[in-house]
């Protein structure tokens, strides 16, 4: 069946064909008139608003140099992006300064990769400051050869670059039950994603020769606290890295410089910055970080240990809380994310979880790392609450907070908050947290 064209159509073909019999349009007033004719009448068929083009005015930037090029300089972001900042914690408020944590500006990160100055914090006692020159990093405990090594011995060794999500087992925290958190950065900012820089562990554990009956490892920082972490040899032999650079550069010293363990897919407070051992032996070593704290509490009372796997989730970062819609065309945006595989499908409900439709995933999709997913949508006005739904490649569905009451416990300092987590949207276009 042949189509018609419309009139817009046959313009820029004309403006097209015009291109190709010449090589140049630069210094042809015709062809360049022809050209802008035919784009604007394009554009106007779109619905772009370039009718009135040509009464732009000249702006002061096109009447003077900008600034010079410095010899040497780190580039800033714009100061009229001054107001994209992590924050600190806002809503479960510590009374000091060095056990706390600041949150990622989710509704303000424009792709999958969290800028470095972005990356969420978590300290348990300060950021300390370590001269990479003076570093020391050893292996011992249950291997052949025990190992200390230099930063410099470090960077000699082969690297790779991996992209992957990193978030705090207490990301959600306040919202299990009501609605505590007013913005998205408040409710999931202890989440970043980035390109992780460094040498695989399975690499250093092989010189060093792991002993048979060697199954846990413990891994400590050279923080105030001494943080340190047990974790199973599997996952150390598997996909952990020594990481000393994210998105091109050195870590930041508030994300481990100039050495830190990365695990990924699960919580981040098992990987440790600023690493200064991995001890390798037979049995967990039941830390405080690891009874006391980063545990799960039960339907029986017990409480439950090593919980490690951040399962499938995600978030709608826009609209997300504090922000203000209109009635029309309205596109839903946000993140999804599993420690366990890549996301298959995200689905969005924008009527309080009647029915729900499948997002269209950016890509790419990769293993333990955001997605990014959008959905168009006509709001006509009235109230109603929309919410996100992720799938992972293991098949395994984000669960709603009261699944998850099925077989935990929401009592006390809860963790691992994975619910779907929904935004209401009143008649006059307010968005707010929704949780309860």
């Amino acid at each position: 069946m042949k189509h018609g064209t419309t009139d817009g159509t046959r313009i820029v073909s004309a403006a097209r064909s015009e291109l190709e019999a010449h090589s140049s349009i630069t210094h042809n007033p015709g062809r360049r008139a022809l050209l802008t004719r035919s784009a604007a009448a394009a554009a106007g068929l779109a619905g772009a608003g370039l009718a009135g083009a040509d009464m732009l005015p000249v702006p002061s930037s096109n009447k003077t140099p900008g600034r010079p090029i410095p010899e040497t300089e780190y580039g800033m972001p714009s100061k009229y992006e001054a107001h994209v900042k992590r924050v600190r914690t806002n809503v479960f408020v510590n009374k000091q300064n060095f056990s706390d944590w600041s949150f990622t500006p989710l509704h303000q990160q424009l792709g999958t990769v969290t800028p470095n100055g972005l990356i969420y914090e978590r300290h348990h006692n300060g950021v300390p400051d370590i001269n990479p020159d003076q570093h020391r990093f050893a292996i011992h405990g249950m291997v052949k050869r025990p190992l200390v090594f230099t930063m410099a011995d470090l960077m000699k060794y082969p690297s790779v670059s991996r992209f992957h999500f990193m978030e705090c087992s207490g990301n959600g925290l306040t919202d299990w039950l009501k609605p505590m958190a007013r913005t998205v950065q408040q409710t999931h900012g202890l989440l970043s994603c980035a390109q992780w820089t460094g040498i695989p562990l399975s690499t250093l554990l092989d010189e060093a020769g792991v002993q048979p009956g060697a199954t846990w490892a413990l891994a400590e920082g050279a923080d105030g606290s001494a943080h340190a972490r047990s974790i199973p040899m599997q996952k150390m032999l598997d996909d952990a890295l020594l990481v000393y650079a994210s998105n091109g550069e050195m870590l930041r010293p508030e994300n481990g410089y100039p050495l830190r363990l990365f695990i990924p897919g699960w919580e981040g407070n098992v990987s440790i910055k600023w690493l200064r051992r991995i001890k390798l032996g037979d049995q967990p070593w039941h830390l405080r970080s690891e009874t006391a704290r980063y545990t799960d509490p039960m339907p029986d009372g017990k409480w439950r240990q090593f919980s490690f796997d951040m399962e499938a989730k995600s978030v709608i970062t826009s609209p997300s809380g504090e922000m203000t819609v209109r009635p029309g065309p309205v596109e839903i945006v946000g993140f999804a994310w599993s420690g366990n595989g890549k996301i298959r499908a995200v689905d969005v409900t924008v009527d309080g979880g009647r029915t729900w439709r499948e997002a269209t995933l950016e890509e790419p999709v990769l293993d333990k790392c955001l997605a990014r997913f959008r959905l168009k949508w006509q709001w006509d006005g009235s109230p109603t609450s929309i919410a996100s739904r992720a799938v992972d490649s293991t098949g395994y569905v984000q669960p709603t907070v009261e699944d998850i009451q099925k077989v935990r416990a929401i009592v006390g300092f809860v963790q691992h908050h994975n619910g779907v987590f929904p935004w209401s949207i009143n008649a006059a276009g307010e968005v707010k947290n929704a949780i309860a």
